[in-house]
């Protein structure tokens, strides 16, 4: 009997779907399991490739599949599309990632360990909380703004209103409106206090952490992005380059070229949308500071005035994601650089 040397495992909650292949790519089974069953059938077989998409709990079975001695390898589920034959079934698609994973060309997601994972928690409980909160404040805004009350923009003008809210002698809220509101305004104090409680913890590891504390030095750059960078970057060396990089994070035009015809449209918005926008939001807290910063690097300046100002903000977030993969690739700290004293003269 020939001997499984590759293995495409489509993941589920419950049945899972296993397709097995020898050398020479012939089909050998394929074939469901149950949850109890995946672990003792990988214990059974000899050491082969074992293919499964980047999916939820795809981390996790990696780990435990690679420790009974296999080489387990994740592959984003839009690399394994194109080899799905017809229509999608479970047996199809495992048969697809079988296909996949053997391809010299082929790219792969790095397996997190489970500290890594739980890093990642951490950034994306704060995004929920930060969610629910930007909820709640439109709300409140909304149900005054139909009694004539209204604040200005920005979350600190928020507080106007919640003292409104808590103000039993003021007469522009009936009754009922003030006891319903009463619930958002405690619900936006309770969540930021819960917010305030994991950024410090964040600020906290990024002070401790050797990686975070020279990804900070970056301008743009903060606790929480470098936090988010760590823990979902966590094998930056993957990357050839840091234009690489930038690619991944979708940070660069979406190429639409045929026929010897170079056509670049917006950015692709790979990647990563969480990384991508604190790397955005970045950048346009640096060029907002540099627009009326007389010692602003003059690249700056110029990039202001060829360009949108948004436009020019992709364009500094393209570059500071370039800068951080060089400084986890190959050490240091951010030496920003000094200006020519042609320049300066000027």
């Amino acid at each position: 009997m020939k001997q499984v040397s590759t293995i495409g495992l489509d993941l589920a909650k419950h049945v899972f779907q296993v397709h097995g292949a020898d050398n020479e790519g012939s089909v050998l089974f394929n074939r469901k399991l149950r949850r109890t069953e995946v672990l003792r059938f990988f214990e059974r077989l000899p050491p082969c490739l074992v293919g499964m998409e980047a999916c939820g709990g795809a981390h996790y079975w990696a780990r435990e599949i690679a420790q009974l001695g296999h080489d387990v390898r994740l592959i984003p589920p839009a690399y394994v599309k194109p080899f799905v034959k017809r229509g999608k079934t479970d047996a199809a698609d495992a048969e697809a990632i079988s296909e996949a994973v053997i391809r010299k060309t082929m790219r792969f997601v790095p397996i997190k360990t489970a500290e890594q994972q739980a890093d990642a928690m951490v950034l994306k409980t704060r995004a929920l909380l930060v969610q629910q909160r930007t909820q709640s404040v439109n709300a409140l805004r909304a149900h005054l703004a139909e009694l004539g009350i209204i604040a200005a923009g920005g979350l600190p003008n928020v507080a106007a209103l919640m003292t409104i809210v808590r103000e039993a002698e003021d007469t522009r809220l009936p009754t009922a409106a003030r006891f319903a509101l009463t619930a958002i305004v405690d619900q936006i104090d309770a969540l930021a206090i819960q917010i305030n409680v994991l950024e410090r913890t964040i600020v906290t590891e990024s002070k401790r952490d050797e990686s975070m504390r020279r990804l900070t030095t970056i301008p743009g750059v903060g606790a929480i992005t470098a936090a988010t960078i760590k823990a979902l970057v966590p094998d930056p060396g993957g990357f050839k380059s840091g234009r690489h990089f930038a690619a991944w994070v979708g940070l660069t035009p979406r190429p639409h070229s045929s026929g010897g015809k170079e056509r670049l449209g917006r950015i692709s918005k790979m990647g990563n949308p969480e990384l991508r926008v604190l790397l955005v939001l970045g950048a346009t807290a640096v060029l907002r500071i540099a627009r009326n910063d007389e010692k602003a690097r003059p690249w700056l300046k110029a990039l202001l005035v060829r360009r949108p100002f948004k436009v020019a903000a992709v364009a500094l977030a393209n570059k500071m994601a370039r800068i951080i993969w060089a400084l986890l690739n190959k050490g240091g700290f951010y030496d920003p650089p000094e200006p020519s004293p042609n320049v300066a003269a000027t």
